[in-house]
């Protein structure tokens, strides 16, 4: 099947721009829409980033404002990862997940990090899919790629839900004491 050779190849080829690759200068929105769409070509037509959704996530605090209409190399590391985490989660879980993350101040280093787990998710992807080549073989792996993707979602969700009640607040209580 050429269709499924060529998801495969996508898998293992087509990962966002590493830290270095990020253009160095601020970006106007409208480059940054263009620049998502590279960084996310996987993702169909109607799943793309759009300025309504780049409002929304400054408005809900999930992404800094640009400076001025400028957007930078850290906004392309914030949007790489909120689209990407869109997908299985909610706005408002995406950004809990994105504070939980004990690198997320070093935005180097959260996005190296980043790169390197969507990388594995691709491969082990693209191996599972190697192996099926019979019509029945597809259908069952497609079967246990949506299961499996409930259950990570489940577990994520619950995830976040037990750090949240662990993280501190300001005032050094639990949120679950308050």
């Amino acid at each position: 099947m050429k269709e499924l050779k060529e998801l495969i190849e996508r898998l293992s080829l087509e990962q966002p721009a590493g830290w270095d690759s990020l253009p160095d200068i601020e970006l106007y929105r409208d480059q940054v829409l263009s620049y998502m769409k590279r960084q996310h070509s996987l993702q169909p037509e109607g799943a793309q980033l759009t300025g309504a959704m780049i409002n929304n996530y400054i408005k809900s605090g999930l992404l800094p404002r640009a400076n001025g209409k400028k957007y930078t190399k850290d906004h392309l590391v914030y949007l790489t990862a909120i689209c990407s985490l869109k997908q299985v989660l909610s706005v408002g879980e995406t950004d809990d997940l994105l504070k939980l993350q004990p690198n997320i101040a070093d935005v180097q280093g959260f996005y190296e990090e980043y790169l390197v787990t969507m990388e594995e998710a691709f491969r082990e992807t693209a191996e599972r899919l190697e192996e099926d080549n019979s019509k029945e073989q597809l259908a069952a792996t497609a079967l246990r790629l949506a299961i499996s993707s409930y259950a990570h979602k489940l577990a994520c969700e619950k995830l976040l839900d037990l750090l949240k009640e662990k993280t501190p607040t300001a005032k050094g209580k639990n949120k679950k004491n308050e």
